[in-house]
């Protein structure tokens, strides 16, 4: 069956570019400036208040794959590095990539995809008007069309919930992060135009996912 892994990495638009009525809906809760920070922070984690700035997805089985990435004010042509194929694009053109690109597999793999990056997906997409080719949802408690690993390693929220850092640690896996990278970062390196950075970043995770997978597959799935 043929698999492919991959993850997102998302950032919020500007506060101050919403309109008057959304920015008192998304302060709604905010009780104080602290709350206000945080609210204001949380932008990238909605589609409706946020964007796609990457994606990658790597094949599991030849550990090969593409990232594309928005580098929106950098003239950064195609390259391939460690085997993953770089290529900078607009939002939509990401997400026009990524469904020619997930059509051809029976079977993806995420980390926290179906509550985060799935829908992440199909509603940005809804909102640029690029059409899926496929349903990223399926049926939760199957696991022929759609592995979140992390549904598999809670085993559906039995246990408590750990990043994808702390799980690979904890099976000493290989798999690392970016040094001083995390995803709460790159809302601040997209505005200091690191755009790179975020693009290998994602990579590093989709890359930690598939070795992640690897481990479930052969020696906890049943």
């Amino acid at each position: 069956m043929s698999k492919i892994v991959f993850d997102i990495e998302t950032i919020g638009v500007e506060f101050d570019d919403l309109s008057e009525e959304v920015q008192k809906y998304v302060l709604k809760d905010a009780e104080d400036e602290k709350k206000v920070k945080e609210a204001k922070e949380k932008l990238g984690l909605s589609p409706l208040t946020g964007e796609v700035v990457a994606i990658c997805l790597i094949n599991p089985e030849t550990d090969r794959g593409r990232t594309y990435f928005q580098a929106p004010d950098k003239d950064i042509k195609p390259f391939i590095e460690d085997g993953i194929e770089y290529q900078a694009l607009t939002e939509k053109e990401i997400l026009e990539k990524f469904w020619q690109e997930i059509k051809n597999y029976n079977q993806f793999i995420t980390f926290n995809g179906r509550k985060f990056d799935c829908p992440f997906i199909m509603l940005r997409s809804g909102a640029l008007k690029v059409r899926p080719s496929r349903n990223l949802i399926p049926y939760r408690y199957s696991d022929q069309e759609h592995i979140d690993l992390l549904d598999q390693l809670t085993f559906y929220d039995a246990f408590r919930k750990f990043s994808l850092d702390f799980y690979c640690k904890s099976f000493s896996l290989e798999a690392g992060k970016m040094k001083g990278m995390s995803g709460d970062k790159v809302q601040d390196y997209f505005k200091k135009g690191k755009y790179l950075e975020i693009a290998r970043y994602c990579s590093l995770d989709v890359k930690a996912t598939a070795e992640l997978f690897e481990r479930w597959e052969k020696y906890i799935r049943i």
